[in-house]
């Protein structure tokens, strides 16, 4: 049966062509009893002509429409009466009235309610009464009226599911681009973990290189701690990398998810200012305030921000260049002062935003910041040196 039926579905015109030829039948019956009043050729092309409109009807619904209504005219001039074919002139009202032309919707309903007025002025009954014969055209007018709103409700109804669908397909499409947004966020952020993990670790690495070269020859021992830092260094960039870089591996499909760490938090700001100073960098650090559990955001904007400080006063500092770095607990944020005293980098990079060879530095660091709702102060320190003042609002709903 649902064979037939989207069969059917699929074949209108066949559909309306079955019950255009069986509507000419009845028709063709009719015209042989001679019921109908008339020239007779004029009752068979109007017959012939409103099994077309019931056959094309769905096809060219405006057109079918004109000439249902040119028959009509037709028969009123040529007084042939009304007869089985022009059931089709109600079966048009519906079909344009479900449409979205809405002259052709007006039209048509204009035409059905005055159809059966002017049929009963054609073709009075003399032997019917004035009252009787109004009734009887009031009747006449009602399926032509129920046949319009029928059609107009169908009308309204698609043009309902049609909307549904579309709105339906926007959130679809939305969501989509939320998707998408998602993954280009993450991969934003990764991209700027991955700078500080390997600015930060890698610069320590050249140091202690250089380092160890230039003592290679009058102090062994001296060189053989500049490369273990060199070793232990690079070790924690391998697992920070590998922390990273497992989510990928995951979202790739590999059946191993990579090897998983904590994020870095304000409890190993210590453990990175030590990690400096044996790189050859002197750091003075000092909290201040009671020191707490901080949202996660929080404490791991906090360590890159001091990481990222710290690996550009290397970068930029210049000789016997030293630094301090202030953690600072308010009622609702966290403060943090990060000053050294040599040279500074040039002018341009903290006036256009800040940026370093690969065009990270600063502008990483308001990114972070701004995704916390902090706000972040950069500049050349009075007297000499380079000043990076941050302040990040505790957030409710923290951990």
């Amino acid at each position: 049966m649902q064979r037939l039926y989207d069969f059917l579905r699929r074949h209108p015109t066949g559909v309306d062509s079955f019950w255009a030829l069986l509507l000419l039948m009845l028709s063709a019956l009719s015209i042989a009893d001679g019921s109908s009043k008339g020239p007779t050729a004029v009752k068979i092309v109007a017959a012939f002509a409103l099994c077309t409109v019931i056959a094309l009807r769905r096809r060219a619904p405006e057109k079918m429409l004109l000439l249902a209504a040119a028959v009509g005219v037709g028969q009123v001039v040529t007084g042939a009466s009304a007869d089985v074919a022009d059931f089709a002139m109600l079966v048009i009202v519906y079909t344009v009235a479900s449409g979205g032309t809405r002259w052709a919707s007006r039209f048509a309903l204009i035409a059905g309610l005055l159809a059966p007025s002017i049929a009963t002025l054609r073709w009075p009954e003399p032997h019917q009464s004035v009252p009787t014969q109004v009734i009887g055209t009031v009747f006449v007018t009602v399926p032509f009226l129920l046949a319009w709103v029928l059609g107009d409700s169908m009308r309204t109804r698609r043009a309902y599911w049609a909307q549904l669908e579309e709105r339906a397909e926007r959130l679809e499409k939305e969501r989509e681009q939320q998707s998408r947004m998602a993954v280009t966020a993450e991969r934003a952020r990764i991209a700027r973990e991955l700078h500080d993990v390997v600015a930060h670790n890698v610069s320590v690495m050249v140091v202690q290189a250089d380092g160890a070269a230039y003592v290679l020859d009058s102090s062994p021992e001296q060189a053989k701690q500049a490369l273990e830092t060199i070793s232990g260094t690079g070790r924690q960039a391998l697992t920070e990398m590998r922390r990273l870089l497992g989510v990928l591996r995951t979202e790739e499909g590999s059946g191993e998810g990579g090897e998983y760490v904590p994020q870095p938090d304000v409890e190993q700001i210590g453990d990175l200012v030590e990690q400096v100073r044996g790189a050859g960098l002197p750091v003075e650090f000092k909290v201040e305030g009671a020191p707490r559990p901080l949202p996660s955001g929080v404490e791991l904007t906090a360590y890159r921000i001091v990481q990222e400080a710290l690996t550009n006063t290397r970068k930029h500092g210049g000789p016997d260049v030293g630094a301090s770095v202030q953690l600072t607990y308010f009622d609702d944020g966290l403060g943090l002062l990060v000053e050294d005293d040599g040279r500074g980098a040039q002018h341009e990079l903290y006036e256009s935003g800040g940026a370093d060879g690969m065009g990270h530095g600063l502008i990483g660091m308001r990114e972070r910041v701004g995704m916390v709702g902090g706000t972040l102060d950069a500049g050349p320190r009075p007297g000499g040196g380079f000043r990076i003042s941050v302040l990040l609002p505790i957030k409710p709903g923290g951990r």
